[in-house]
């Protein structure tokens, strides 16, 4: 054998030898990690605290990647929270109603429709009209969430909040008056009682706006029964013009002197 095919078959030896070794580096390596990998799974199954304190650091992580990106922090729950509602998924009765409250008061119909449909719910299980719950709405707030009343009443059905705190108690507390599906429905248990007591609807209303012993409730009851009978037509599928919106504080003056006095006896009775 020559000196250069000894040379040669010794490159191939290192060269094989080299070869090898990086290949059993590479499968120990596959294998290290492999077995962290298991590792860390049964780690993670064995102790889910530590899976779920290594979620909320991703998904912290990921917020603030968003945050850095765009400039503003996002929040995917906020979808949730929203009180809204496509109008064209309501059946035909309750998008028209839906429809037509929005262009009357101006606001989205979006939100609009999800209170409408709540309103038709809940007008079911406490046999109340649901165009009447939403008239009071109406006439009470123009479908404003967050108005508020010399007062204090509260909401898109003004509902003394101080008086009945105990209704807000299955919402989280008192604050759930702002929550607009919430204050429907304690607007709504207010109003059954108010007609439970009267005994009649006009006598009901008289109730909810702390007229009831009084001659003359300011036009409310009247004003309320008015555009709940134009929600009714609209509801059966007629055409009803848009009148000027009806959302003024009614008799201020009998709130001011009535409101707490009365509904907090209804509240304790």
């Amino acid at each position: 054998m020559t000196a250069t095919e000894k040379f040669t078959r010794g490159l191939r030896i290192f060269a094989s030898d080299i070869a090898q070794g990086f290949f059993e580096i590479t499968h120990n390596g596959f294998a290290l990690l492999g077995l962290a990998v298991m590792f860390a799974v049964l780690t993670l199954t064995a102790r889910p605290e530590i899976r779920q304190a290594g979620e909320a650091e991703l998904i912290t992580w990921l917020k603030d990647r968003q945050t850095a990106i765009s400039g503003m922090t996002g929040d995917v729950e906020g979808i949730d929270r929203a009180t809204a509602a496509n109008p064209q998924s309501l059946p035909k009765q309750q998008a028209a109603v839906a429809y037509w409250l929005s262009k009357k008061y101006s606001v989205a119909p979006e939100p609009i429709s999800a209170l409408v449909a709540e309103a038709f719910d809940i007008g079911k299980k406490t046999k109340l009209d649901p165009t009447l719950i939403l008239a009071v709405m109406a006439v009470e707030s123009g479908f404003n969430p967050f108005a508020q009343s010399a007062v204090g009443a509260q909401g898109l059905m003004q509902v003394m909040t101080k008086v009945h705190s105990d209704k807000y108690e299955n919402f989280g507390g008192k604050l759930a008056a702002f929550d607009p599906v919430s204050n429907l429905r304690v607007g709504v248990k207010v109003l059954q009682e108010c007609v439970a007591r009267a005994g009649s609807l006009e006598g009901g209303l008289k109730y909810y706006v702390g007229a009831a012993n009084m001659e003359d409730d300011g036009g409310y009851a009247a004003k309320v029964m008015a555009e709940h009978n134009r929600l009714q037509q609209v509801a059966s599928g007629k055409t009803v013009p848009l009148a000027a919106p009806q959302a003024i504080p009614v008799v201020q003056p009998v709130k001011a002197r009535e409101v707490p006095e009365k509904l907090a006896a209804l509240s304790n009775s």
